[in-house]
């Protein structure tokens, strides 16, 4: 058994991302500036996207498309169950009604024959995730919404570097919005991008983002600046900061290289679990696709085990293995339960998947040593308490 702790995930940093965020300090620009005007750029050209929007969070960016839509009372949105809170908050705090539709087995994406049938008159727009860096099968979803006018919004919170039949997300016909978090594919601690082709949302996005003002600090103070501004119209303080930028600029040209690294990984655990009966594992998707491997998400299976998934996990602990859980499905936690009244067999595979899954160890700072330790930790957890 290791000696050391192995966390679920770390952030790869290196001196390039300290010493930006050390020249930040030094430069006075701390909060929004010419590094993320940079960053912004650099990420947009990345994906492919015609505009992009730096905000302090995906969750933000959540929010402000939401409301850039005119969400209002009434209004049905359709999204997945295995997803985090704030995919579905942000939709009930701007007013609308969140509609789940139940998940493939495999892939734990959304399913697109479950989408169809939620479709009601007062459905406004589709919100799929691309669960742990798989993307959805987007061209179906795409026809559902030109059949009824709908708006999609990808939840590309683990899809920075996931392409779909040759495109990268974030370059489709839709908006997207992606989350730099400390544990995703890149970082800038904390921070998000909203991407689209649409230059009014964009636009719409960027006042909200900023207390509706017309001109950001930056642009006021700088030398070529003046200190005049109006307000458009009642916003946020959803920034985002030069010293997170300063992360993201050293961060995106990894990118794929993280991502080639995490696969890396991602196929050794397949190979290795492959005879293990108790462990459900993840499923690629057969459309042409690029997974980015934000997560290593098996499913335990427990009718074959003595204990069940949180004591798995706490076993793993045990063997100074750590793990996340990505995702109790939104209906199992207590405010939605009682808020939407969804009952498991409504939503038979997210249910099942809820119970069951959990998150392994997955980041591009992890030796092949630590990946052996993860399977022999498994295997030994799974052989203890077989049925």
């Amino acid at each position: 058994m290791r000696t050391t702790f192995l966390p679920f995930s770390t952030p790869s940093l290196a001196d390039a991302e300290i010493n930006e965020v050390v020249d930040s300090l030094k430069s006075g620009w701390i909060t929004t500036g010419p590094k993320v005007k940079r960053f912004e750029d650099a990420f947009r050209a990345y994906v492919g996207a015609p505009f992009a929007v730096p905000l302090s969070s995906a969750t933000a960016g959540l929010h402000l498309t939401l409301l850039a839509l005119k969400i209002k009372e009434g209004d049905e949105i359709i999204t997945t169950p295995m997803t985090f809170a704030s995919t579905v908050s942000m939709i009930i705090l701007c007013g609308g009604t969140p509609v789940l539709a139940d998940i493939e087995p495999g892939t734990l994406n959304i399913d697109v024959s479950e989408v169809r049938k939620k479709i009601t008159p007062a459905t406004r727009a589709i919100i799929p995730v691309h669960f742990a860096g798989q993307s959805c099968d987007m061209d179906p979803l795409f026809a559902l919404a030109r059949e009824h006018n709908l708006t999609v919004i990808e939840d590309a919170a683990h899809a920075a570097g996931t392409e779909y039949k040759g495109r990268r997300i974030g370059s489709l016909d839709s908006i997207s919005i992606f989350s730099f978090h400390p544990n995703k594919n890149i970082t800038t601690g904390e921070g998000g991008m909203v991407c689209t082709a649409d230059e009014t949302l964009a636009e719409e996005i960027s006042l909200l983002k900023f207390h509706g003002m017309s001109r950001e600090a930056w642009k006021r103070f700088a030398a070529s600046g003046t200190p005049n501004y109006d307000i458009l119209l009642p916003g946020f303080k959803y920034n985002m900061m030069d010293i997170q930028a300063a992360i993201g600029i050293h961060q995106l040209p990894k990118l794929d290289g993280f991502i080639d690294r995490r696969k890396e990984i991602a196929g050794f655990y397949n190979r290795e679990f492959a005879d293990v009966a108790e462990l459900a594992l993840p499923t690629y998707a057969p459309y042409e696709q690029r997974h980015a491997w934000h997560l290593y998400t098996p499913l335990v299976k427990v009718e074959k085990l003595n204990i069940d998934r949180d004591r798995f996990m706490e076993e793993l602990k045990k063997h100074n293995i750590g793990s996340g859980l990505h995702y109790k499905a939104i209906h199992h936690h207590s405010y939605y339960r009682d808020v939407l009244k969804i009952a498991d067999s409504e939503l038979p595979n997210a249910s099942y998947a809820s119970e069951r899954i959990l998150s392994l160890p997955l980041f591009p700072n992890m030796t092949d040593e630590d990946a052996a330790d993860v399977v022999a930790a498994v295997k030994e957890v799974v052989r203890l308490h077989r049925r």
